[in-house]
C-alpha cells in the first residue's frame, strides 16, 4: 500500500495537525505544576483553586461548540488557524497578567483553542488518511498530545529548578517571570510552539472530502492525486466520496435526527464523557498534588509527574503501532481492565499505607501501571473512533457534541476532584474512578462495531443500514 500512495505526504499533513494536539497537551498539563504558587500569590481558596484549574476547561467547552460548525462552514485549516490565534494570545497573555480575574481570562482563550484543536486536528487527520493506517495516523494527534502533557511537566520541574537556584536576571521582568512568579513563565511558554504552530498551518492544503463536500472538485482532485501518486486512483476515491455524500440527506441537522445517526452519536457522547471519570485527567491536572499528599516535596512531585509524562508518550508510540493490529475494541478491553486494577490498588495504598507500611514507590509504581494501561486503550483510541464514526456532512457537528460531552466530563473532573479529594478522601476519590470504568467497557463491548482496517465510507454505511 505504501507504494500506491505518497506515505511521507500523509505524514506530513498529519505531524502538521497533529502540533494542535501538543499544544493542546501542554495547555491542559501545564496548570498542574503552577496551583500551588498561583494559590499562594492569590490567597485561592477550594473552590477558587477548581475554578482555576477548571476555567481552561470551559474555553474548551466553548470551543468545542463552535468548532465543528466551523470547520463544516469554513474549512479544517481555517478552523485550526483559528484555534493557533487562541494559543498564542493564552500564552502571551498568561506571562504578564497583573490580577486572578485575567489570568482566569487568558486561560479561557487557551481553551478554547483546545477545544477547537481537539476535533478538527484528529478530523482533518482521519480526511486525509488512507483506511490501512488511519488507526496509527490518527493516533499520532494523541501521541503529540502525550508529548505535549510531558512538555509541560518537563518545563515546570526545570524552570521550578531554576527558579529556587536563586539566579539573578538582568532584568526585572525576566526575574518576575523566571525566579520570583516562575508560574508565569510555567504558562507562558506555550506562546513559541503555539506560532509554530500557525505558520507551518499555511504550508498544508484543506481536506480533500471538505473541498468534495463544497463540490470543489479540481483542488480536491490534486490534493487525493498527490496522496495516491495517481490522477484515476484520486479520480476513484474523489467519485467513492461523492457517491456517500449523495446518498446522504442535505440537511445536517435532520440528518443528525435519523435512528442511525442519533445512535452513533449518543455512544460517542456517551464514550467520550465516561472517559473522564475514569481519573486519567485527575492525575494529569492533580497529580503533583496528590504526590505531595502522599508526603513528597514539590520538587519530588514534579519529578514523579515527569515519570507518568515519559510513560504517557512511550506507551502511546507502542499503541499507535498495534492499534490497527490488534484494533480498536481489543485495546480497550485490555487496558481498562488494567486501570481497573491499578485504580484499586492506589485506593488500597491511601486507606492502609500507615497501618501496612506501604512505601512510596508503590503509590508511583501504580500511578505509572495507571497511565500505561490508559495511554494504551482509551487515550489512544477515543479520538481514532470520534473521528470515523461519523457521515462526512454531519461529521464536524457530530465530533462537537461528542466533543462536547468530553469536555464537559473534564471540566467536572477538574472543579470536583480538590472536592472528592477532602471530602470523600484520595481512597473514595480513586475507588469510584475504578467504578466508572465498568459502563465504559460495557458500552465499547455491546455497541460500537471494530472499525479497523475498514473505509471512512465503510463505516458510514454501517451505521445507515444499522437502524434499518
Amino acid at each position: 500500500m505504501k507504494n500506491n500512495v505518497n506515505f511521507r505526504y500523509i505524514i506530513f499533513l498529519s505531524v502538521a495537525a497533529a502540533l494542535g494536539g501538543f499544544l493542546f497537551g501542554y495547555d491542559a498539563a501545564v496548570i498542574s505544576g503552577t496551583i500551588t504558587q498561583v494559590t499562594e500569590q492569590f490567597h485561592l481558596n477550594e473552590v477558587q483553586v477548581g475554578w482555576f484549574v477548571g476555567c481552561a476547561l470551559i474555553g474548551s467547552i466553548i470551543g468545542v461548540l463552535f468548532a465543528g460548525k466551523l470547520s463544516d462552514c469554513l474549512g479544517r485549516k481555517f478552523t485550526m488557524l483559528i484555534a493557533a490565534i487562541f494559543f498564542s494570545a493564552s500564552g502571551i497573555g498568561c506571562t504578564f497578567v497583573d490580577s486572578f480575574e485575567q489570568l482566569v481570562f487568558t486561560r479561557i482563550l487557551g481553551g478554547i483553542g483546545i477545544g477547537i484543536v481537539s476535533i478538527v486536528s484528529p478530523l482533518y487527520i482521519s480526511e486525509i488518511s488512507i483506511a490501512k493506517y488511519r488507526g496509527r495516523l490518527v493516533s499520532l494527534y494523541q501521541l503529540a498530545v502525550t508529548i505535549g502533557f510531558l512538555g509541560a511537566y518537563l518545563t515546570n520541574f526545570q524552570l521550578l529548578h531554576l527558579s529556587q537556584s536563586n539566579i539573578a536576571l538582568n532584568m526585572e521582568w525576566l526575574q518576575t517571570i523566571f525566579v520570583s512568579e516562575v508560574w508565569r513563565g510555567m504558562l507562558g511558554f506555550s506562546a513559541i510552539p503555539s506560532l509554530c504552530f500557525l505558520i507551518i498551518l499555511f504550508a498544508i492544503p484543506e481536506s480533500p472530502r471538505w473541498l468534495i463536500l463544497k463540490e470543489n472538485k479540481i483542488p480536491a482532485l490534486e490534493i487525493l492525486q498527490h496522496i495516491y501518486l495517481s490522477r484515476q486512483k484520486g479520480f476513484e476515491e474523489l467519485q467513492k466520496t461523492e457517491q456517500v455524500i449523495q446518498s446522504e440527506t442535505k440537511s445536517n441537522w435532520k440528518l443528525l435526527l435519523q435512528p442511525n445517526i442519533l445512535k452513533a452519536v449518543s455512544i460517542g457522547a456517551a464514550i467520550a464523557i465516561l472517559g473522564q471519570f475514569m481519573g486519567v485527567n485527575a492525575v494529569l491536572y492533580y497529580g503533583p498534588s496528590i504526590f505531595e499528599n502522599a508526603g513528597l516535596s514539590n520538587g519530588d512531585a514534579l519529578f514523579s509527574q515527569v515519570l507518568v509524562g515519559i510513560v504517557n508518550v512511550l506507551t502511546t508510540i507502542i499503541a499507535i503501532f498495534i492499534i490497527d493490529k490488534i484494533g480498536r475494541k481489543k485495546l480497550v478491553y485490555y487496558g481498562v481492565s488494567g486501570m481497573v486494577l491499578s485504580l484499586l490498588l492506589i485506593s488500597v495504598y491511601f486507606q492502609y499505607a500507615g497501618s501496612w507500611k506501604l512505601p512510596n514507590s508503590f503509590l508511583l509504581f501504580f500511578f505509572l501501571f495507571y497511565v500505561f494501561c490508559c495511554a494504551i486503550s482509551i487515550s489512544a483510541v477515543i479520538f481514532v473512533l470520534l473521528s470515523e464514526m461519523y457521515p462526512t456532512r454531519i461529521r464536524g457537528i457530530a465530533m462537537s457534541i461528542a466533543g462536547f460531552a468530553l469536555w464537559v466530563g473534564t471540566y467536572l473532573i477538574g472543579q470536583l476532584t480538590p472536592w472528592m479529594l477532602l471530602h470523600l478522601t484520595p481512597a473514595g476519590t480513586f475507588l469510584c474512578f475504578a467504578l466508572m470504568c465498568i459502563p465504559y467497557i460495557l458500552i465499547v463491548w455491546r455497541l460500537i462495531p471494530e472499525t479497523t482496517g475498514k473505509s471512512l465510507e465503510e463505516i458510514e454505511r454501517y451505521w445507515m443500514k444499522s437502524g434499518k
